[in-house]
């Protein structure tokens, strides 16, 4: 078993479709009611786990295979000495081979199987929801619905079996009202991508994995979730005799008047993120022409306007805090930028302008990679959508913002999404809702232009994207403040960059 919270190395996670090809696959070559035995084992397993000092366990099971996974663990707590009860809904004449197995096996056990709602638990007790499975699709309605509510309003510890039910588990979306609030989530056989991002990870709490001995087989991933080591590679040590010309040169455009700190903020990201050298190139140009913090950084008026070969070789992080000012350095930095990021007043400035959409779309058929870092809102605008569309299905949002731009985007927000044309997208599985202040996201901006800048090359873009989101959150993750202030922020990533070139 597996915690999946925090993988060291990448997780596939499987759609509906792929994980019944591999569930098929797996039923064909092992002797019936097999799967379900282990994973109602595998479910006691972790259950004695997360409530060593339950005496009284719960088990809310559904009229399918989910629920047959439930009877299953009831067996296993029953032989550990719980007192087990479980509410059945659904008509048992109806039930799948599975889960019929297993209502037999259950009764022959002694477990005690009702059609009424909880039983009285107290804190230290467990309750399990083996309701709906991956299969769910439509809102939980009637005895679903109120049984839901049931395990929502409980003080004990809940654990949910593959997926929360009532959360969609490709999307991470609730499909209705209610949602099973878990507090921990055994997903089984495979990992779905819904219990990393949208509002996957609210009500998935933490998440473990069994894959029940099954190797995933041929089947393509949905997603991976990113793994600590690929993001700790790109801050390997360095070698002695190199030198700041070795680490690449990055220059930030923006800073429109009144706004002038989160150009800064993504500069001092970039240079802790370890750029050689950092430029400041700010919009606003009454404004002071220096960081009295980090004196390091060299500010350039309209750096941007500079020569075509300066441009071309810098690395360029362009948006922060840019304003209506952006608009005019974008067409000549779409033009010449061999690598750029592209945040929050670009992709506003590109999201209403035709014409610099064109121009964006046009950069990779040149070589140039860009990397697009927008919320949700921002993607909503580029896309000619909601927000609310794009929370949706965030996956997919992501994928086609990157085919029709023909970039990287690095999607914001739980479960970051990190989308490329012709790749498989991945989920950052770091990070948390201490982030939710002004400025973290210049901070990321800047961070990803810094590695980009010491890593160079097109082919990279992708994978900077993802490590630079896995050091962002991991930063907040470890520094266990609420809310994290961006200067911070910067601080806590420059050390966990240090601890990881250490290890490396």
């Amino acid at each position: 078993m597996l915690d999946a919270s925090r993988p060291r190395s990448p997780l596939p996670l499987h759609g509906i479709a792929a994980s019944r090809a591999i569930e098929q696959q797996a039923q064909a070559a092992l002797p019936a009611h097999t799967l379900m035995r282990r994973a109602g084992a595998a479910v006691a397993r972790l259950a004695l786990a997360v409530a060593p000092h339950a005496q009284r366990v719960w088990i809310a099971a559904g009229p399918g295979n989910n629920g047959g996974d439930g009877l299953e663990a009831a067996i296993g707590l029953i032989a550990a000495g719980r007192e087990v009860r479980v509410t059945l809904l659904g008509d048992a004449a109806a039930f799948p081979p599975d889960a019929a197995d297993a209502l037999h096996r259950a009764q022959a056990a002694g477990v005690r199987i009702g059609a009424t709602g909880s039983p009285p638990l107290a804190r230290h007790d467990l309750a399990i929801d083996a309701l709906l499975g991956l299969g769910a699709s439509r809102a939980p309605q009637d005895r679903l619905a109120a049984t839901i509510g049931e395990l929502d309003a409980l003080a004990c510890t809940v654990l949910a079996v593959d997926v929360p039910s009532g959360l969609h588990c490709e999307t991470g979306q609730p499909l209705g009202e209610v949602c099973v609030r878990a507090a921990h989530t055994l997903a089984l056989l495979t990992l779905k991508p819904g219990l990393f991002t949208g509002l996957g990870r609210d009500f998935a709490g933490a998440i473990w994995f069994d894959d029940l001995g099954v190797a995933g087989g041929m089947q393509e991933p949905a997603a991976w979730l990113t793994g600590a080591d690929a993001a700790r590679a790109m801050h390997a040590p360095r070698r002695h005799a190199q030198h700041k010309g070795n680490f690449g040169d990055l220059a930030v455009v923006g800073g429109a008047a009144g706004m002038t700190g989160a150009a800064v903020l993504a500069a001092r990201a970039a240079h802790a993120a370890g750029a050689g050298r950092v430029y400041v190139s700010l919009l606003d140009v009454e404004a002071p022409q220096f960081d009295i913090a980090r004196p390091e950084l060299m500010f350039r008026r309209a750096w941007w306007q500079g020569e075509r070969a300066v441009i071309g070789g810098a690395t360029v992080v362009c948006g922060c805090g840019g304003g209506d000012a952006v608009r005019e350095a974008l067409p000549r930095l779409l033009s010449l930028a061999d690598r750029l990021v592209l945040d929050a007043d670009a992709l506003n400035a590109i999201a209403s302008d035709e014409a610099l959409q064109t121009q964006l779309a046009a950069r990779a058929a040149r070589a140039q990679a860009t990397v697009l870092t927008p919320h949700p809102l921002e993607a909503a605008r580029l896309a000619g959508c909601s927000a609310r569309e794009v929370q949706a299905d965030r996956l997919r949002a992501a994928q086609t913002l990157a085919e029709r731009f023909r970039c990287v985007i690095l999607l914001k927000g739980s479960g970051s999404i990190v989308a490329a044309p012709g790749r498989v997208p991945h989920i950052n599985p770091t990070g948390n809702a201490s982030l939710a202040t002004a400025g973290t996201g210049d901070v990321l901006a800047g961070w990803l232009g810094g590695l980009w800048a010491q890593h160079g090359g097109s082919e990279s873009a992708f994978d900077v994207a993802a490590a630079a989101a896995h050091a962002h959150g991991a930063a907040a993750d470890a520094a266990a403040a609420s809310p994290l202030r961006a200067a911070d922020l910067i601080e806590a990533m420059w050390r966990g960059a240090n601890a990881a070139a250490r290890i490396a």
